[in-house]
């Protein structure tokens, strides 16, 4: 009687949804890549390795995006440049800087006050964003806790939604539609409740 001995298939290492997407961008340097491509390629090379199934590479590109990793072209469309993302290093604030401006700031939040005792982690926060060209240098460094840090990150989002409400007011209100009309006025309220985006200012 003959033995036959099966054995399983052999993943490779395990990886990152992360660590993939870096991998086929920089596997492509400086290449316009529209994003079905790399969908396709991260779906199938995922299963692949790991036997699992990458359920969101979308949202996985959108994040590398928005910290600068990629570089999105327009819509559906982003490139990896390595010089680029070299030279955003270089503009985040080394571990002596970070500590540096929290002791300036005696290690508290400059907006609420409030530290590390609080069970609250500390951010050093650019206060003119890198991606408007903010430096990495003390002067331009602020303690800020993780809370008003993701507050304020966001609040980008916020003014264009407010702008968006003001603007369908007025639509409205030239065209007499009372309900929705009463709808933006409900929501832009919430605004002025939970004081976001007062420097936008709406007349009721």
């Amino acid at each position: 009687m003959r033995l036959v001995v099966f054995f399983p298939e052999v993943m490779e290492q395990e990886i990152t949804q992360e660590e993939l997407v870096k991998e086929f961008y920089m596997k492509n340097p400086n290449r316009e890549i529209q994003h079905q491509e790399a969908v396709d390629w991260l779906t199938h090379e995922f299963k692949r390795r790991t036997g699992k199934v990458f359920r969101d590479p979308d949202r996985a590109i959108r994040k590398l995006s928005q910290i600068g990793f990629l570089i999105k072209i327009k819509k559906g469309v982003y490139k990896y440049d390595p010089n680029h993302v070299e030279n955003r290093s270089l503009e985040d604030f080394t571990p002596s800087q970070k500590e540096e401006i929290f002791r300036r700031d005696g290690y508290k939040c400059v907006i609420c006050g409030l530290g590390r005792e609080s069970g609250l982690e500390l951010h050093a926060d650019h206060i003119k964003p890198k991606d408007l060209g903010g430096k990495a240098e003390i002067s331009n460094g602020q303690t800020l806790c993780s809370i008003h840090n993701f507050r304020k990150k966001n609040f980008g989002q916020t003014e264009t939604g407010k702008k968006m409400f003001i603007r369908l007011h007025e639509a409205a209100e030239t065209i007499g539609d009372e309900k929705t009309k009463d709808f933006c006025q409900a929501v832009l309220k919430i605004y002025e409740e939970f004081g976001i985006n007062g420097h936008i200012h709406w007349n009721p």
